[in-house]
């Protein structure tokens, strides 16, 4: 049982109401009145007593078209004929961009045809695995979807389930080392480094330069020659303005300022996000942001780094040689007992 909405009138038997209403609404929809499960409809009409204001109904669990569409109608036209609207319905299932649109026109039609108008209007609401792609086809122009529910994608994600960190060592009292390896991409740069992110105009980005930690930090306005990652040849950058991006957190195990709140780490990141310009962010073919070093003997971000000597343990003479254009740098360890322990200093294994 179940009082009206806005007056302290007598309660009204909701399922009966329910029951009335499937009648027209199968006849208009083309559907037999025993076509809806029953066991469905009794579940919506608990769910709208409980919470006759908020009623949505998943429509899936049987039949969207044949049984959770009929029986949600039903139910919803109870309610509305008692003062409430219900919310509207949820798919988990199927094509949800197509399902809608066919919903969608369901909505109108009934909503004419038993005098109803707040219903051709009510929410759509998708679920079911969604990810970017299936977010961007269901938010495209003319799509009839209001919400978007994604769970799974968010708190995992699929095309990297695994964040893979590992500490290399670049220095030791004040001495620069290097990761030797066959393998280039295994190799690392030599030396402490700081980070500087270049402004154009506005504050578009142009790119993330990388730098030895004693060198002094480039200064809006003035030119910089950098190496971009890849390129053949360094060129020159004058950017209208720099951001620092390293910054202390932790040291000797303690933190060195309070971590942000939640609220802010979440409008950092989507203060970050706003400025990366479009063609990064495109689902397909997205535009590689730009990060670069400034020209150095012990950075090389240049297109070719000798590979590791197949056996540093027998070799009584180790030398690095870093190409980065122009530069070289070379390290010499004469005597062969310093070999173990300069090959561990290097991170080699």
């Amino acid at each position: 049982m179940l009082a009206p909405a806005a007056s302290p009138g007598p309660r009204v038997d909701l399922t009966a109401r329910v029951e009335a209403w499937l009648d027209g609404v199968c006849a208009h929809l083309g559907l037999g009145v025993q076509e809806p499960h029953r066991g469905e409809r009794a579940a919506f009409v608990a769910y709208a007593l409980a919470f006759p204001q908020a009623f949505q109904g998943l429509l899936d669990t049987y039949s969207v078209q044949r049984s959770g569409l009929p029986n949600f109608l039903a139910v919803a036209l109870a309610l509305g004929e008692l003062g409430y609207r219900a919310v509207g319905i949820r798919l988990d299932s199927g094509d949800l961009l197509q399902q809608a649109q066919e919903i969608r026109g369901v909505f109108r039609t009934v909503s004419a045809r038993f005098q109803m108008p707040w219903l051709e209007s009510i929410s759509i609401a998708v679920s079911n695995n969604i990810d970017e792609k299936e977010l961007a086809r269901l938010a495209q122009e003319g799509s009839e979807v209001n919400v978007i529910g994604i769970g799974t994608n968010v708190v995992t994600c699929p095309r990297q389930p695994s964040l893979g960190c590992v500490y290399k060592l670049v220095s030791v009292g004040g001495q620069p080392r290097m990761k030797l390896t066959e393998d280039p991409e295994k190799q690392t740069l030599p030396g402490s480094k700081a980070a500087f992110r270049l402004l154009g105009p506005e504050g578009s980005l142009l790119l993330d330069v990388l730098q030895l930690a004693e060198e002094p930090p480039p200064q809006a306005g003035q030119e910089l020659r950098v190496w971009p990652h890849g390129a053949r040849e360094a060129c020159t950058v004058r950017p209208a303005g720099v951001e620092p991006l390293l910054r202390l957190w932790v040291q000797q195990g303690q933190l060195c300022e309070p971590l942000p709140s939640l609220a802010e780490s979440r409008a950092f990141a989507q203060l970050s996000l706003s400025r990366l310009s479009p063609e990064h962010k495109r689902l397909e073919w997205p535009a590689l942001y730009q990060v670069g070093a400034r020209p150095h003997p012990q950075l090389a971000l240049g297109p070719s780094v000798p590979t590791a000597p197949a056996s540093l343990s027998s070799s009584h003479r180790l030398r690095c040689l870093i190409s980065s254009g122009p530069w070289w740098t070379d390290w010499v360890r004469e005597d062969p007992r310093e070999n173990h322990a300069w090959g561990a200093a290097l991170g080699t294994r």
